[in-house]
């Protein structure tokens, strides 16, 4: 599969999935355990991303952590955890 047809994938699933996203209307408690659970899965997609690279899959590799950031700053946004990107150089 080729870049453009990678990144054209993942652009119509999350397309897709703001055409039927609703915002709940029951305000939830999220508990440490699903914090830590939604930072396990981030963990896994940086492994996974490690993986790819190492096998040359650059383009996977880009998605996994792609989806790895995605992760953390949905919870840094939510006030979840706390820490800051590094600087670029």
């Amino acid at each position: 599969m080729t870049l453009e047809r990678l990144v054209s994938k993942y652009i119509e699933a999350v397309e897709s999935v703001f055409t039927e996203l609703t915002i709940s209307n029951v305000i939830l408690s999220i508990d440490e355990e699903k914090i830590k659970g939604v930072i396990e899965h981030a963990k896994r997609y940086l492994e996974d991303a490690k993986y790819y690279h190492k096998k040359n899959r650059l383009e996977t590799g880009l998605a996994s952590v792609s989806y790895c950031e995605g992760l953390l700053d949905a919870l840094r946004l939510l006030e979840m955890v706390e820490f800051s990107w590094p600087a670029k150089k």
